[in-house]
């Protein structure tokens, strides 16, 4: 009963990987540095991942908004299939219509399926792109106003590891996002107050969030791909809190304030 977990070490795989090692499931990490490894860009690495696998958690890199992911999200699961996969797990975007497509060659394999479609994640701020920005004291995002449900990325995989253990979520489509809606300016205030240290937010245009980005190394096709989600999800279209978290595991969502000060307690002091 192995499951496979498709980007283990980013940040939600690695979170269900360690789900799941605490349940005393059998996991195979699937990435790049694994044994045997997983890219998606190599589909000749994805029959050697799959072997003895019976479930599998599926995030796409570098996201299922790009061209060209539906095409190996079909090959995958197809491939899936025929190697014996019986349960499938897919971390999609809220209010993402180009990841729509890929959800529904989820929803026709075969397979036993559920989505997890979810909201901006918390950690976007403490362990991603941008953790520099938080940490430099401004966060410059094309953004404007648009409130944001933040979700808590421990939700995210506790979900994802009851979706693959547990019966009664095959066949479900679960919305996740945090309790309440907050402003990037909020966000920031939220870190200000957890961190001890100014953060501010900086409305900046798409033209302008480029630039920097550019100049700070990042390659143009993913400052082009972030430019294009800042546009698409960004509008207002997620200015709602969902309750996929409560209606999976029985509970609330994380909140903002708590993730939060307990990133501030991992940060050296002074």
């Amino acid at each position: 009963m192995t499951t496979l977990v498709l980007g283990g070490t980013g940040k939600t795989g690695r979170r269900v990987i360690d789900g799941l090692t605490a349940l005393g499931r059998p996991v195979r990490n699937g990435s790049r540095s694994a044994v045997p490894s997983f890219d998606w860009t190599d589909r000749g690495t994805w029959a050697e991942a799959l072997e003895g696998v019976a479930s599998v958690y599926v995030t796409y890199y570098p996201d299922l908004a790009v061209p060209g992911a539906v095409g190996d999200i079909e090959a995958f699961t197809g491939l899936a299939v025929e190697s014996g996969v019986r349960r499938i797990v897919l971390l999609s975007g809220r209010g993402e219509p180009r990841a729509e497509a890929s959800e529904r060659v989820v929803r026709e394999s075969g397979m036993e399926w559920t989505v997890v479609r979810c909201a901006w994640f918390m950690q976007n701020f403490s362990e991603g792109y941008l953790r520099d920005s938080v940490m430099d004291g401004v966060i410059a995002l094309p953004a404007g106003d648009v409130a944001e449900p933040f979700v808590d990325v421990d939700d995210i995989a506790d979900v994802v590891v009851a979706a693959l253990t547990e019966d009664g979520h095959a066949g479900r489509s679960y919305e996740l996002s945090g309790p309440r809606l907050l402003t990037f300016a909020d966000a920031a205030a939220e870190l200000t107050a957890a961190l001890g240290r100014p953060v501010t937010y900086l409305r900046v245009t798409a033209a302008e969030f480029a630039e920097a980005a550019l100049g700070q190394g990042v390659p143009e096709d993913e400052v082009a791909m972030l430019n294009d989600l800042f546009a698409e999800v960004l509008d207002g279209r997620n200015a709602y809190v969902s309750d996929g978290v409560r209606e999976a595991l029985g509970r609330p969502a994380r909140d903002f304030t708590p993730f939060a000060t307990a990133w501030a307690r991992t940060l050296p002091s002074g």
